[in-house]
């Protein structure tokens, strides 16, 4: 089983990366936050999450160890697969999912698209005693922060429309954003497009 892959970003497709390493290119579905940190032709370092189905071999790349920790918790939920579970993870940052998990925030899991109220409701009740408390710490500047961390602030949503128009794919920006709202809640429309470019690019 494949647990770490290390190699050269060759493509960066939509919701996945080819990473070549050893002459061989591995197709890699990640979160958009791992993506949005993947460039053609730089080195790229993943924690792998390797699934066998009767039909095809399928690889899940996370940027760290905490956001492998809460896809495996998240998909270990009946009617939890990888998709949804990556769903999960692109669109809000992992504090952010942890936070709602631990305080049993349905609202706030089911604003994520595929993720209906029994769903959320069923995650809740599988995982608020299993997901460590450090995962909602990490990344948050206060008590707030995991509400603020998901782009629903008015400079949030105007970063993502501008960044949307210039052509860049959803999961990946919405991904960015989000991640950039968790380091500073505070921060303009216009400096959440800067950065998101330089991090889209």
């Amino acid at each position: 089983m494949i647990a770490y892959l290390k190699g050269t970003v060759r493509e960066v497709r939509d919701a996945s990366a080819v990473i070549v390493a050893g002459g061989v290119g591995y197709e890699v579905h990640c979160p958009a936050s791992a993506l949005g940190k993947l460039s053609v032709g730089d080195e790229a370092e993943l924690n792998i999450r390797h699934i066998v189905r009767e039909d095809a071999q399928l690889l899940f790349g996370f940027s760290d160890a905490d956001s492998l920790r809460l896809f495996d918790l998240l998909t270990g939920v009946s009617g939890v697969g990888p998709k949804l579970g990556l769903a999960l993870l692109s669109a809000m940052p992992v504090s952010a999912v942890a936070q709602g998990l631990l305080t049993g925030d349905v609202k706030l899991l089911s604003s994520v698209s595929g993720v209906g109220k029994k769903t959320a409701e069923r995650l809740v009740l599988e995982l608020q005693n299993k997901v460590p408390e450090h995962l909602a710490a990490a990344g948050t500047a206060g008590g707030g922060a995991a509400r603020a961390a998901a782009p629903t602030s008015t400079a949030g949503r105007d970063a993502i429309e501008a960044l949307l128009a210039l052509g860049f794919r959803e999961p990946q920006v919405r991904g960015v954003v989000a991640e950039l709202l968790a380091a500073d809640p505070a921060q303009s429309a216009d400096a959440l497009i800067r950065k998101g470019l330089g991090r889209l690019r």
